[in-house]
């Protein structure tokens, strides 16, 4: 669900119990539509996530790292200016608006202690997040709004006195009086339910709305649930849930739903900043990728659909190639007719003593040949066939071996948690040939080298995960030991696992989540009872000439297991 006014609420009563109060250390803006306040608060540190993304706009706590541009932006550098060591004094969010206000106390160039105020409007398309004065003037914003004076429409540019976005001509829910309730719940044209309250009331998104009708079984219960959710609203009883279908999640909100019935569960989450980093984790770093790394993804997608209509190509030359014997067959038949044979002739009808019913056969001859050169023909034709099954058969292996790599490509692709992973790959598919290297110096770009993800078992054993074939190479090939543990899906495409034993042996707790992490960083995410490959280093090589990522093992044992999200982002090393 998008994040509505009622979920907000909940939102903001939770971080003003966390952040008011706190001091503001660091900001950093990852993206151009997401700020990240780095506070103090009452004994702890505390990450404040500000999104603006037209998508999701939102706020909560966040302990996911997010990579930052190796130049703050614009905005980024005048909210450093303007907020550095400020204090967060107030957390105010209009009723039933998807805005939140934080004012905030710093202090000035002169060294006066001013106040600020940082509006986060979460309102879709219309997002924004806007630094304020203490009079309430703009003094930037991520996106600025030109507006249509002539048509009424809001502006949003520096220097302007901020106003609010104008409020919709619906019913608040929550503070209406009994006879404004009564009246928006009248259904003369016999609106469905849940169309009424969305028609009616501001502030309720389709899924609470639908939720109240599916809860009332009809117009007369309305009202009912209706002062049941005032109720909540009014005494802060509100509780994160993630829903979920066959294990994977759809939706939050902050009361179990049942109107899906018992194919859709509503799992109870610690917090809505919990629950909102975990919602978003996978979603983002997938829109990061394809924005980021659109070039690289079309590149490997065009040369991976090039490789596969080249190899069915060579699969229908092989199959021709069968048909070979055939051919010299039909030479030796030639050959053993020679004297009954003469220029000119267009076509030979004898006896087929491969055939074991002995009967005749028709072979076509080219007249302009002798009968011996006719024979020669069939014999070239017969060793043609043959030479070019062995290359065919060269090619295909090889073709295939590019397929896999190129398809492992896109797998790392997925994986990319920033910039610097896209540019590990961007610099791998440079090596190889699929990208042109820049001509010019000045479009060289310095060449970097990612981390691995870094884990740590339930026992306390270090494991690692290659992002990209780059370091896939790195983790097994240079930086494991051949008494380490390496870990793969059996014959599909993910990252190399290694468990570093530092001297020791490898419990089966261990052993087992590493396996899960293979699995959980693999082609086969979102699958069950995932093969994975593990054995020591030493039975790891390398071949030569191979290309990123692809080696061969032997000596192995094989887990079954089941990819598990939540268990990769709790053994996560932030």
């Amino acid at each position: 669900m998008p994040l509505d006014a009622l979920c907000l609420t909940a939102v903001a009563e939770e971080l003003r119990r966390a952040v008011v109060g706190g001091k503001i250390d660091k900001i950093y803006q990852p993206t151009r539509d997401e700020v990240v306040l780095f506070l103090r608060g009452k004994g702890e540190n505390l990450r404040l996530l500000l999104s603006a993304n037209p998508g999701h706009p939102r706020a909560h706590l966040t302990t996911l790292t997010r990579e930052n541009p190796d130049k703050p932006p614009m905005f980024c550098m005048l909210l450093r200016k303007h907020l550095l060591g400020g204090r967060i004094l107030e957390l105010s969010q209009p009723p039933m608006e998807r805005i939140l206000d934080f004012r905030l106390e710093t202090i000035d160039e002169l060294g006066d202690r001013v106040e600020r105020r940082l509006v986060l409007e979460a309102m879709g398309r219309s997002a924004n997040l806007i630094l304020l004065d203490g009079e309430g003037r703009i003094i930037d914003c991520i996106r600025r709004i030109d507006g249509d004076i002539s048509r009424g429409q809001r502006q949003v540019l520096p220097g302007l006195f901020y106003r609010q976005p104008p409020a919709p001509d619906k019913v608040n829910p929550i503070t209406a009086d009994e006879d404004t309730l009564a009246a928006a719940l009248e259904n003369p044209t016999q609106k469905e339910p849940d169309k009424l309250i969305l028609d009616s009331f501001c502030g309720i998104s389709p899924l609470i709305a639908r939720e109240i009708a599916f809860r009332a079984g009809g117009q007369e219960g309305l009202r009912i649930e209706l002062d049941k959710l005032r109720k909540d609203v009014q005494e802060n009883n509100f509780t994160p849930y993630l829903l979920t279908r066959e294990g994977k999640p759809v939706d939050f909100t902050f009361l179990p739903i049942l109107q899906y019935g018992p194919q859709t569960e509503s799992i109870r989450q610690d917090s809505f900043s919990a629950l909102l980093d975990s919602f978003y984790e996978r979603r983002e770093a997938a829109e990061r990728v394809k924005q980021k790394g659109q070039d690289l993804v079309k590149a490997v997608t065009n040369a991976r659909d090039r490789t596969a209509r080249k190899l069915a190509n060579q699969e229908k030359e092989l199959a021709a190639t069968w048909e070979r014997e055939r051919l010299r067959e039909q030479g030796d038949i030639i050959t053993s007719n020679l004297h009954r044979m003469e220029r000119g002739m267009g076509m030979l009808r004898a006896q087929n003593f491969y055939d074991p019913e002995g009967g005749e056969i028709d072979i076509k001859l080219d007249p302009l040949l002798t009968p011996q050169q006719n024979a020669a023909k069939y014999y070239k034709d017969y060793n043609k066939a043959k030479k070019a099954e062995e290359m065919l058969t060269i090619l295909m292996e090889k073709g295939e071996r590019e397929l896999e790599y190129l398809n492992s490509v896109l797998e790392n692709l997925s994986l990319a948690e920033g910039e610097r992973d896209l540019q590990e790959i961007r610099q791998e598919l440079t090596d190889t040939g699929y990208l042109r290297r820049p001509k010019t110096a000045a479009k060289r770009e310095k060449r970097v080298a990612g981390k691995p993800m870094e884990f740590r078992s339930s026992t306390g054993l270090r494991i690692s995960v290659g992002k990209n074939n780059s370091q896939n190479d790195q983790l097994t090939t240079k930086m494991a030991y051949k008494s380490d543990i390496w870990l793969h899906t059996q014959k599909i495409h993910g990252s190399h696992v290694i468990l570093w034993l530092e001297g020791g042996e490898a419990d089966a707790q261990s052993l087992t989540e590493a396996a899960i992490l293979a699995a959980t960083f693999s082609q086969a995410a979102d699958s069950t009872r995932v093969p994975v490959d593990y054995t020591p280093v030493k039975y790891v090589k390398k071949p030569a000439g191979a290309r990123p990522g692809m080696v061969v093992y032997t000596t192995y044992q094989t887990a079954v297991v089941d990819p598990d999200q939540e268990l990769a982002r709790r053994l996560r090393v932030k």
